[in-house]
């Protein structure tokens, strides 16, 4: 069930389908995952498949030498990145210098490459940290994920390694006023015997109006097109995201159906 990890601090440039030409930053280990979920479709794999690595982070300056020397090798080869990601093994938030290499990361982008913009992908369950929220107001691109409609979905599904709750995360979500991203997926299928199903009439009523209340600038939907630890996750057809798309622009707000 072990997954796809990334083995440097600095990877890419990649051409993506949601960012352009992007620069990935890891800020968790290289041979193995941190994150406060364990989702049942994580293409890094499930979080107990690399309880044997040591977890090993890389200090904030450690990060930002790998990032300067990354800009400079850029710069010298006229690449110029259309964003610089935060992604990598695992929940970016959770390393301790967060908000620290994100400072260090604006000033090295505004000395670089001033017209890139700065992208966090988090799973957003560590919004009710003063330091981590500062940080993320700060940059270009918050893409926060929410994936369920209902508490049980969302345990199902994202698989929490602590104690928090879906309307914890909601509330959190909403207190950014609408200056952020929200990133879900779509999936059905059996794990551990238990059917796992985000895309019911029920639970996609509820994530909507989640929606409504959160706010956010965009919405951006996808299906499994990576490798998943369960092979009995099925990829939601096509037309499915299209209707819900639909109702999405029903109630005002942007969307991006990526299949």
């Amino acid at each position: 069930m072990s997954g796809i990890l990334f083995d440097e601090i600095v990877f890419g440039p990649v051409k993506s389908r949601r960012f352009g030409v992007s620069l990935g930053i890891n800020l968790l280990p290289l041979h193995g995952k941190m994150c406060s979920f364990n989702c049942v479709y994580c293409e890094c794999g499930l979080n107990e498949d690399h309880k044997k690595e040591k977890n090993i982070l890389f200090t904030a300056e450690e990060i930002n030498t790998s990032l300067r020397n990354r800009f400079i090798a850029l710069n010298s080869g006229g690449l110029i990145p259309d964003n610089i990601t935060f992604a990598g093994n695992g929940e970016p938030t959770l390393h301790p210098g967060f908000e620290t290499i994100i400072e260090n990361t604006i000033q090295l982008r505004d000395e670089f490459f001033p017209q890139a913009k700065i992208t966090v992908l988090s799973n957003a369950t560590r919004l009710g940290r003063e330091n981590v929220k500062r940080a993320l107001l700060r940059i270009d691109n918050n893409v926060l994920k929410l994936d369920a409609g209902t508490n049980a979905t969302f345990q199902a599904i994202n698989r929490p390694t602590n104690t928090i709750t879906l309307n914890e995360v909601v509330d959190g979500l909403k207190s950014f006023g609408g200056n952020l991203t929200i990133q879900t997926m779509l999936i059905r299928g059996e794990v551990d015997g238990k059917t796992v199903d985000n895309t019911t009439d029920e639970e996609l009523t509820l994530w909507l109006q989640h929606i409504e209340e959160i706010k956010p600038k965009l919405v951006m939907l996808y299906p499994i097109d990576r490798q998943t630890p369960y092979k009995t996750l099925e990829k939601v057809p096509k037309a499915e995201f299209e209707a819900l798309s639909k109702r999405i622009e029903a109630i005002g707000i942007n969307v991006e159906v990526f299949y």
